[in-house]
């Protein structure tokens, strides 16, 4: 059996326990994308089942749209997640905080919002912009989906097989446009197919492309304050645009 093993040295306190859950938890959900199996963890690595790699082709991408969709409707108990998160290496509160627009601000938006302004990459009056945008923040009135949370195009894995597979996810219930959005913030192969097979599996709630920049607020903060640069600028107009 063939597997990849991926190591930290000190890695954070359940770290890798973070992703065993959320692999484990992805990977239950029926007719889902698919998911590694976790063949062993410790607190300094975990091994998975290899996955051979091959091209992103157009059917690959219906048919992960559509598992996408499946992986969503599979749903969560609540926004959050029973076990501490991580986004890379930044800790990932997913702790239950009432309905989704107040959850999302508290643990998902400000936190990083202000984490930014102690490393000097956003300016207090660029935080109170982002502040105003969360306090206004739309209400679908979707129940939690069962998300990746780190969605992004180098977390698809395009495998021989003809099916697009998920890695190193930052699991949780959220809101099912959040990965969307995340997919859309870097360019995914395909993305236009992706979505289409998706909103013909579940449809959209309407206003859904309007909202893509919210959803984005998050992962680009967590850059913010990763890499500083310009995604503190683009989360700031993001959400001086909301308030417009």
């Amino acid at each position: 059996m063939r597997v990849f093993t991926k190591t930290l040295t000190d890695a954070p306190d359940g770290f890798f326990d973070a992703e065993v859950r959320g692999l484990r938890w992805l990977r239950a959900a029926p007719d889902g994308p698919s998911v590694p199996d976790v063949v062993a963890a410790t607190d300094g690595s975990i091994t998975l089942s290899w996955v051979e790699q091959g091209p992103a082709n157009v059917a690959a991408a219906d048919h992960f749209g559509r598992a996408l969709a499946a992986l969503h409707q599979a749903g969560a108990r609540s926004f959050g997640a029973d076990w501490p998160g991580f986004i890379g290496p930044l800790p990932l509160d997913n702790t239950v905080h009432g309905s989704w627009p107040e959850w999302y601000a508290v643990r998902r938006v400000l936190p990083y919002a202000r984490e930014a302004v102690d490393r000097g990459a956003l300016a207090l009056d660029e935080v109170r912009v982002i502040e105003r945008a969360c306090a206004a923040l739309p209400d679908t009135g979707e129940p939690p989906a069962r998300i990746h949370g780190d969605l992004w195009s180098g977390n698809l894995l395009w495998g021989a097989d003809g099916r697009c597979w998920l890695i190193d996810p930052a699991a949780h219930g959220g809101h099912r446009e959040t990965d969307l959005a995340m997919l859309a913030l870097f360019g995914a192969p395909h993305l236009d197919r992706i979505l289409a097979a998706y909103d013909e599996a579940s449809p959209l709630a309407d206003g859904w492309r309007e909202r893509v920049g919210l959803h984005q607020l998050h992962p680009l903060l967590v850059h913010t304050v990763l890499f500083g640069g310009g995604y503190g600028a683009r989360a700031v107009a993001i959400a001086a645009a909301q308030g417009q």
